[in-house]
């Protein structure tokens, strides 16, 4: 028997618990800057900020909220950005 199996072992015999629930969900404080969407722009999250000339060519001219020169955008704006810009990227 291994140091971490006697550990284990002990463990439940101290009474601790087994496994502690990691099932909190975490609540974003920055909303996304595109209109349309409701998810969290959270650097934790996933979330990225574009150029303003970047959030105009995708998502139009009024599509987009931005803040100090940037817009945040979540996770998945950022993946549809990025697919749509993957052959401008090219050389």
């Amino acid at each position: 028997m291994g140091f971490k199996s006697k550990a284990r072992k002990h463990r439940k015999d101290a009474g601790e618990d087994e496994k502690k629930s990691k099932t909190s969900t975490k609540e974003g404080e920055m909303p996304c800057g595109v209109r349309d969407c409701e998810n969290f722009a959270d650097k934790s999250m996933g979330g990225r900020s574009l150029s303003i000339d970047d959030a105009i060519d995708m998502w139009g001219s009024s599509g987009y909220q931005e803040r100090k020169g940037r817009v945040r955008v979540c996770k998945s704006c950022y993946r549809t950005w990025k697919k749509e810009n993957k052959t401008d990227d090219m050389y």
